[in-house]
């Protein structure tokens, strides 16, 4: 079989499903997947976009892509590093709106926020060293990060976002954070998540898990 001549040193071969989130796929995926196809002739790659938990047996998935806490499970996880999550918007809203000076400012302010359940649905402040957890309502929902970002750089509220997600908008002016000195701190951690059944992983996935784990970082 393929899969067996791969294992004894000839390049892995076949097709892997990689589930992940629009924004990781542009910010992170899209300028290191030429060089991964170059250097692996031999995979196709199957790229599925989306935030929502998976099953991955059921979706036939080889590798998933999350932020946030890992659930206890029989599923094993390779560390991406983690990224500051900054709370931004559009110079436009903000002149509407005015600035948030305070955690407690925001609830007054329109919220971008996911459609679905997260591990941590919350905001994540600090003051004075102190955690604070912030539950404003959720103005405006969507359905991935990237969708969320693009809602912000329109002007229709307040998100927050992965840094990696949106320092080029914030170089050239289309976002600015907020309560940078409240946001401190808070971070996220990214794994690639996998099954490894019975010890046994194809080259193919062990070649891209291998590949993510060196250029597929995000901080």
């Amino acid at each position: 079989m393929a899969e067996q001549r791969a294992a004894h040193g000839e390049k892995p071969v076949g097709r892997v499903r990689l589930n992940t989130s629009a924004s990781y796929a542009i910010h992170v995926l899209e300028p290191i997947l030429p060089a991964f196809l170059e250097q692996n002739s031999g995979i196709i790659l199957d790229l599925v976009l989306t935030d929502n938990v998976i099953d991955l047996l059921t979706e036939r998935t080889d590798i998933v892509v999350r932020a946030g806490p890992l659930k206890d499970s029989s599923l094993i996880a390779r560390r991406l590093g983690d990224t500051p999550m900054w709370v931004v918007t559009s110079p436009d809203y903000l002149r509407r709106a005015g600035e948030p000076k305070t955690v407690a400012d925001v609830d007054r302010h329109t919220r971008i926020g996911f459609g679905y359940p997260r591990e941590i649905n919350g905001w994540s402040f600090s003051r004075n060293g102190e955690s604070i957890a912030s539950n404003p309502s959720v103005g405006i929902q969507a359905s991935d990060g990237d969708a969320i970002r693009r809602l912000a750089i329109k002007g229709l509220g307040l998100a927050r976002l992965a840094a990696f997600t949106v320092r080029d908008d914030i170089t050239v002016g289309r976002l600015r954070p907020v309560l940078e000195d409240h946001s401190a701190g808070d971070r996220e951690a990214f794994h690639a998540v996998y099954t490894g059944q019975g010890g046994y992983l194809p080259a193919r996935v062990r070649t891209l898990l291998d590949f993510l784990a060196k250029h597929g970082t995000v901080d």
